[in-house]
């Protein structure tokens, strides 16, 4: 039960759309991650995904619409909903979700991550 400080986590990501575990909460993580640019298209079947911003913006696309969040906003996804985050500038992301989810989830890719370090 040790305090997790958000600011000094993120200090430490030198990569964009690497995501970090930071804790563990039951069969879920909470992860931090940089973002800049666009991300693939992807969808996770079997989990949802909650985004809570803590610096920065950037958009949620959906195949019929998009989804601006700002600092403060959360955003959670369904599973099985496409999706695919774009960030202008760069942005710092915690993510709260199943420890099984694979971050580029049905698409694997150059950003597909396997195994995460643990910050």
């Amino acid at each position: 039960m040790d305090r997790v400080n958000l600011a000094g986590k993120l200090a430490r990501v030198d990569r964009h759309w690497t995501p970090a575990i930071v804790a563990d909460l039951n069969d879920h993580q909470v992860k931090v991650v940089k973002i800049q640019g666009a991300f693939e298209w992807h969808h996770h079947e079997r989990e949802d995904e909650l985004f809570l911003v803590v610096k920065g913006r950037f958009c949620m696309e959906f195949r019929d619409r998009s989804v601006w969040l700002e600092t403060g906003d959360l955003i959670v996804v369904p599973k099985g909903v496409e999706h695919r985050p774009v960030a202008e500038a760069e942005c710092e992301i915690v993510l709260i979700e199943p420890a099984t989810t694979l971050n580029t989830g049905n698409v694997r890719s150059e950003r597909t991550v396997d195994t995460l370090q643990r910050l």
